[in-house]
């Protein structure tokens, strides 16, 4: 029996022309950018006979829409269960603040480490231990209540990128792929019982620019 698990970043919540800011906890919408990625990641999930069984979000407004949207192509009807820990991580004194201004107080190669690695820059109030039990606890629940099932995750990408731990060997994989996804962009997971690791089918897979 294979579970699959869907892992989808929210889509932009920035417009062309703003200041795009370091956002975690603030809690903002979507733009009209971000809606229509909602929009083509549903029409890739039903192209690609993905269609999940069981949606999962975080709290904020960005992943909720984002499914909602995406919802709408499916045609599905689902409930959104809203978890707290798919939340966006604490970027602490960077929160909300212009890319310029993160690099300048913490440097180009913190940045880089926690875009290559996910090595927690000094200040950002993240507990990367407690974010790789949350996607293990998750994946533990989801073979046993949704065995069989498609379970579609909507979340950030500072939460995603610790999903690769789920694989079992974290090194070896963002040596591979990398571990950033872009706005709106899907990854594929797969669990074969009785094995608790899962595979990666896809990662940051983005949807056609436009619908058909």
């Amino acid at each position: 029996m294979t579970t699959r698990l869907l892992i989808a970043r929210h889509g932009n919540t920035f417009a062309p022309g703003d200041i795009v800011r370091r956002v975690g906890i603030t809690d903002l919408p979507l733009v009209d950018s971000g809606l229509n990625q909602g929009r083509l990641l549903g029409a890739y999930l039903k192209h690609h006979d993905l269609i999940p069984d069981v949606i999962f979000t975080s709290q904020l407004k960005r992943a909720i829409q984002t499914a909602e949207q995406a919802q709408k192509v499916m045609g599905t009807c689902l409930p959104l269960e809203t978890l707290a820990i798919f939340n966006e991580i604490d970027y602490g004194p960077d929160e909300n603040q212009p890319e310029e201004q993160v690099i300048a107080r913490i440097g180009k190669e913190a940045l880089k480490a926690w875009e290559s690695q996910a090595t927690v820059p000094e200040g950002w109030r993240v507990n990367p231990d407690a974010l790789i039990r949350n996607w293990l606890d998750f994946s533990t629940r989801i073979r046993k209540e949704h065995a069989g099932k498609i379970c579609l995750v909507v979340t950030s990408n500072g939460i995603a990128r610790f999903s690769p731990y789920l694989t079992g060997d974290f090194a070896t994989f963002s040596a591979q792929f990398g571990i950033k996804i872009a706005t709106g962009a899907l990854c594929v997971f797969a669990n074969k019982e009785p094995c608790a690791k899962w595979q990666c089918l896809a990662w940051n897979v983005k949807p056609a620019e436009k619908l058909d």
